[in-house]
């Protein structure tokens, strides 16, 4: 991708914060048609996998690995976010996985404190060089668990994981080492704007306290010179099939449909606690 699609200061950011918040970075009217296609989408909501936080609260994700035709995938490919992506990976980008995150009104749990490479490292990818486009589709707040980043913890590498409730979190010990010296950053949004954050970049989210829900459409990339050196439990990386932006709003409300192809809970289980969760 040649077309510069974010700045030199956003660029800037990302690498030296870790993460970089793109304000606006999708319009009121495709916000509107996301909002409106998944909280309607039966298929999307039977297809949640209820995960516990260390409390015993529970979030759900839906999670897929094909971007398909759908509204949900227009977003994954549109060029927009896929040149933003690329720009911030320094080259070509592949499609790892999307998921839904749903965290409800008072229920909805938190996700621990972890790197997505602590765990996508067992997916055998050589190097850290993937990422996360997280979307607002609700309005994200500290009151209902919005997504929080240590600043610059990309740079102290992978930290070892293991298992908190039903969720994988990093080491809590080099944790509250991390904690002490660098910022907390709580990432509050509007239905539109993206966070976009490093594989190593250490984050968590606090559980909905609120009355108000907490969804969010999460896309990760890998950078396609980032070899995977071997198969897992879970799919390989592909090629993304870009499409123009206008291809949002020209997909209409058409969610996922009853032959949707979803990672089943016994292989999330089963992959090592692989799944991204925030």
């Amino acid at each position: 991708m040649t077309h510069a699609f974010l700045t030199p200061a956003q660029v800037a950011t990302y690498h030296e914060d870790g993460f970089v918040i793109l304000r606006e970075f999708y319009t009121a009217e495709e916000m509107g048609a996301l909002l409106q296609t998944a909280k309607s989408d039966q298929v999307l909501r039977q297809q949640g996998i209820g995960l516990k936080d260390a409390s015993g609260r529970s979030s759900k994700l839906t999670l897929w690995y094909q971007p398909g035709d759908d509204l949900y995938g227009m977003f994954t490919r549109c060029a927009r976010q896929v040149g933003a992506c690329a720009q911030l990976l320094g080259g070509e980008v592949h499609h790892f996985h999307s998921k839904m995150m749903l965290k409800e009104p008072r229920v909805g749990g938190a996700w621990e404190w972890h790197q997505d490479y602590g765990y996508w490292y067992n997916d055998g990818f050589l190097g850290p060089d993937l990422l996360s486009c997280l979307v607002a589709v609700d309005r994200a707040t500290r009151a209902n668990g919005c997504i929080q980043m240590l600043k610059g913890s990309h740079k102290l590498g992978r930290f070892e994981h293991g298992r908190f409730g039903d969720q994988t979190g990093a080491d809590p010990e080099r944790v509250n080492a991390a904690l002490k010296i660098l910022e907390l950053v709580h990432c509050e949004c509007a239905p539109g704007d993206a966070v976009i954050f490093h594989s190593n970049t250490l984050h968590c989210s606090g559980p909905n306290e609120s009355e108000h829900a907490r969804w969010s459409l999460i896309c990760c990339y890998n950078k396609a010179t980032n070899v995977q050196y071997k198969d897992s439990n879970n799919p390989r990386c592909t090629p993304v099939q870009v499409v123009p932006d206008s291809a949002i709003l020209a997909a209409g409300m058409r969610g996922f449909d009853a032959q949707a192809e979803f990672l089943k809970i016994s292989t999330v289980l089963a992959a090592a606690e692989k799944v991204v969760k925030h």
